[in-house]
């Protein structure tokens, strides 16, 4: 049987956030806003958005899920820590060098460790 690709996914964690970003809703409607047309990506219905983890600092903080029509963008941002954990999901390719820098960039971290898999 010969193997296919199912899809794309870049695996983000990046350190050294500003709080300033990954602490405002507002902030973080507009990463998803931005990133989806620049990876040539559709959103799917609404952004899911909750703020919750409070019982742990290292927990506390936002988590977004936006559905895409090829799959989906989660994250889950660490205040106590200022690393954001994001997750890129597509069965259609995306150029994932691109997502990196505009995401690096955006969020103002210090530097990111990626890995990039194909499922």
């Amino acid at each position: 049987m010969k193997k296919q690709v199912f899809g794309y996914e870049l695996i983000m964690d990046l350190h050294g956030c500003d709080l300033g970003v990954m602490t405002s809703k507002k902030k973080l409607q507009e990463y998803v806003d931005k990133l989806c047309p620049l990876i040539d990506m559709v959103k799917y219905g609404k952004l899911f958005l909750p703020y919750f983890g409070i019982q742990k600092p290292h927990t506390k903080g936002y988590s977004l899920a936006q559905f895409i029509e090829t799959s989906s963008i989660t994250a889950h941002f660490s205040e106590h820590w200022r690393i954001s954990y994001i997750n890129i999901f597509s069965c259609k390719p995306f150029n994932p060098s691109v997502a990196k820098k505009f995401t690096k960039d955006f969020f103002k971290a210090d530097y990111v460790k990626a890995r990039f898999l194909v499922r």
